[in-house]
This record gives structure tokens, C-alpha cells and sequence, in this order.
């Protein structure tokens, strides 16, 4: 398992071997604005900005699936005016890049505690997914107020709830019918998790997902985040022998 920064660009991929579903913890936004002498909003602005490219990237690619930790359940806990702004580019996002998803043939998801949202974050979503609902280029997933442990939690009460009420029985309970119960339950596991920021954690995302994923953690920030950076990462990926714990 590498952790470290590849130094390849090379853009000649193996068409054979890409990942299906690449997800990535967007890491680096509020060191970067500290870097630049800036404000986090105008980090997380930068961020938008590398959301955008590598997105395209891997549309272009041909990568079916793209899951990417936009708002944690802890994230909740941040300033409430960087909160606010966080949900104001939110909306701004999904207004300006919804003609471009439907353009680029990408369907657009959301997991996690989409309740607790704004208003107006939800309705931003719920267009943007009516418009794309039809979309079958590529799956382009965002974790919004999203939990690893939180939808492990809703994931058990809901088998609890049909074992009480006799849909399910105990002795019937498969990882497969688990997966089916989880935000994710039309989405492939991540083949690959990439990180940036340089920090070795989880931070829980997609806990019960990625047992199997390849893992790739770059310090470079997200808003440096390039799509030559991104490339080089799939290469090193194609390179890897995944076992999935057989020899």
C-alpha cells in the first residue's frame, strides 16, 4: 500500500484497469487559504474550483462512479458562519454545474442526513438530481452531512425494525443485505480512496465500504489538487495486485 505522492504524469492509462468507483476525502481547503494569507471561505471557493477539474477529468476518463466527502456529521460543529458559507457555495455550485452535468451525461447523488440541510441546499439538490436522473455517463456521488458510524447506526435500526416486525430473519442476515441498507446501496464499494492533505485517517468515511479499497494519500491540498496529479494516481493504482485477502 503507497501513501506517498507519485511522481508519474503520464496519461496513458490502461483502459482495462480503471478503478470503477474512485471516492476522495477533500482534505486541505482551510491550510491552503492559511498558506495564501486568505480567508477558509476563499479556500473552500479554491476547492469548488478543483471539484470542477477533477470531475471533468473523470468523465473523461471513463470512470463510472465518483464519490466525494463534501460535509461531514462533524462538520456541523464548525463555525456557524463558515457552515452557512459552506451551504451558500454549495447551492452556487449545484446551480452553475447542473446545464454542465446534464451536458457531460453525469447523474448526480447525494448520501448522508440529507434532512439536516438547508432548505434551500435541499431543493438545490433535488433539481439538480430530477434534471440528471437519466443520466448514465458517469455517477457522480457527494457526501453531504454524511456519517460512517451514523449510517451504520440508521443501517442497523432499520434491520431491527423489520426483525421486530418479521420481514427479516436474524439467522438470514448477509454483508449483502447489510450493503443494502446503507446510503450506498446502489453504488459499487470504492475500488480506490484518495486523500489529500497528507493526514493517515479515515475520518469516517465509507467505513463498512472500504474494506477492500486501495488507498492513495497525497499531501498536496485540495485546492493544488491538479487532474495531471489525479492520472498519475490511477497509474499507480493499475499497478497494484488486489488480493482481497486471498494469496
Amino acid at each position: 500500500m503507497s501513501f506517498s505522492k507519485s511522481s508519474s504524469t503520464r496519461t496513458d492509462l490502461d483502459v482495462t484497469k480503471l478503478p470503477l468507483h474512485v471516492a476522495i476525502i477533500m482534505d486541505g481547503n482551510g491550510r491552503w487559504a492559511k498558506q495564501h494569507l486568505l480567508s477558509r471561505i476563499k479556500g473552500h471557493e479554491k476547492g469548488a474550483q478543483t471539484v470542477r477539474t477533477i470531475v471533468k477529468t473523470c468523465r473523461e476518463t471513463g470512470i463510472a462512479h465518483l464519490t466525494l466527502y463534501a460535509f461531514s456529521t462533524e462538520n456541523w460543529q464548525r463555525p456557524k458562519k463558515e457552515v452557512d458559507a459552506l451551504m451558500s457555495l454549495l447551492v452556487k455550485f449545484l446551480e452553475s454545474e447542473h446545464k454542465d452535468m446534464i451536458d457531460k451525461n453525469i447523474r448526480l447523488n447525494a448520501i448522508g442526513q440529507i434532512e439536516r440541510l438547508p432548505e434551500a441546499v435541499q431543493r438545490a439538490l433535488d433539481k439538480t438530481m430530477t434534471l440528471t436522473k437519466k443520466n448514465d455517463g458517469m455517477h457522480l456521488n457527494l457526501a453531504l452531512s454524511y456519517g460512517g458510524r451514523s449510517e451504520i447506526v440508521q443501517m442497523v435500526r432499520q434491520i431491527a425494525l423489520k426483525i421486530k416486525e418479521g420481514k427479516i430473519d436474524p439467522d438470514l442476515i448477509t454483508s449483502e443485505l447489510i450493503s443494502k441498507h446503507l446510503y450506498t446501496s446502489t453504488i459499487p464499494d470504492p475500488d480506490l480512496l484518495i486523500r489529500t492533505s497528507g493526514e493517515m485517517r479515515i475520518s469516517n468515511f465509507l467505513l463498512w465500504q472500504i474494506a477492500y479499497t486501495e488507498i492513495f494519500v497525497t499531501d498536496t491540498l485540495w485546492p493544488d489538487f491538479t487532474k495531471e496529479e489525479f492520472l498519475s494516481i490511477i497509474k499507480d493504482y493499475q499497478k497494484r495486485e488486489r488480493r482481497f485477502g486471498k494469496v
